[in-house]
C-alpha cells in the first residue's frame, strides 16, 4: 500500500544541480506590496512561502538563497504586514507571505491582510505552488488548516514543508507526520509529498532547491 504524504526523496543529480544553479544566481528583494496594484508583472513563474509566525520562514528562505539576511527574521509575530517580492535569476519570483495566527497585531490589520491574502491567492496566475511551513515540534494547527482551506478554494496546489526538523527526536517525529499526514488528507490541493527541512543543519534545502528549479 502506497503511504500518503510520503516525505519527497532526494533530488537526482540533474535537477539538484538546476536548484544549486538558480539559487547561486542572483537573488534579490524586488519590493513590499501592500495592494492588488502593486504586485509587479506577472511575466515569470512565481511560487510564495505561507507559514505561522515564527515558524522560521524568513531563516529558511535565507538558507535556500545563501543569504543570511535577504529576509528579516523578526522576533515580533507579525510584525512583516506586506508581501514581499523577491527576483529569482530572470526565471522566478520567490514570494514571502506575512505570518500568520498572531496575536499581537491589531484586528483590523489582520482583516486587511486576509483580504490582501485572498486577491493574492485567488487572482495571480503565474502562481504555481504555495509552501506551506509547519513547525516540526508542533504539527499542523488550525490556524494552518485555514490557510490550506484557502488554498483549496484558490485551487492553488500547496506543498507542506516541515521546518526545525532537528529539533526533535525520532519517536516525536514520526508522531507529527501521522498528525500532519491525517490533517492534510482532506485538502484536495495538499500535493502528495512532504519536504522536511532544518535550516540549520541545511537538511532538505537541496531537495527544496530542486523542486522551485523544476516547477514548469
Amino acid at each position: 500500500m502506497q503511504m500518503h504524504f510520503p516525505e519527497a526523496e532526494a533530488p537526482d543529480p540533474a535537477s539538484a544541480e538546476q536548484g544549486r544553479k538558480l539559487f547561486a544566481g542572483p537573488v534579490d528583494f524586488l519590493k513590499g506590496v501592500v495592494a492588488m496594484s502593486g504586485l509587479p508583472p506577472a511575466d515569470r513563474l512565481e511560487v510564495c512561502f505561507a507559514g505561522r509566525s515564527n515558524v522560521g520562514k524568513s531563516t529558511l528562505i535565507n538558507a535556500l538563497t545563501g543569504r543570511k539576511a535577504l529576509a528579516r527574521a523578526s522576533n515580533t509575530p507579525g510584525r512583516t504586514q506586506e508581501i514581499n517580492y523577491f527576483t529569482l535569476g530572470d526565471s522566478r519570483y520567490l514570494v514571502d507571505l506575512p505570518g500568520y495566527g498572531y496575536a499581537n497585531a491589531p484586528l483590523d490589520v489582520v482583516r486587511k491582510w486576509q483580504a490582501l491574502l485572498k486577491q493574492y491567492l485567488s487572482g495571480r496566475q503565474t502562481l504555481r505552488r504555495a509552501f506551506v511551513l509547519v513547525d516540526a515540534r508542533h504539527g499542523i494547527k488550525p490556524v494552518d488548516e485555514e490557510i490550506m482551506t484557502l488554498l483549496d478554494s484558490s485551487a492553488v496546489t500547496f506543498q507542506c514543508v516541515l521546518t526545525k526538523t532537528d529539533k526533535i527526536s525520532e519517536s516525536a517525529r514520526e508522531k507529527v507526520l501521522e498528525q500532519v499526514r491525517g490533517k492534510l488528507a482532506p485538502h484536495p490541493a495538499a500535493y502528495p509529498e512532504l519536504i522536511l527541512t532544518s535550516s540549520e543543519k541545511g537538511s532538505g534545502i537541496a531537495t527544496l532547491r530542486s523542486v522551485i528549479a523544476t516547477l514548469e
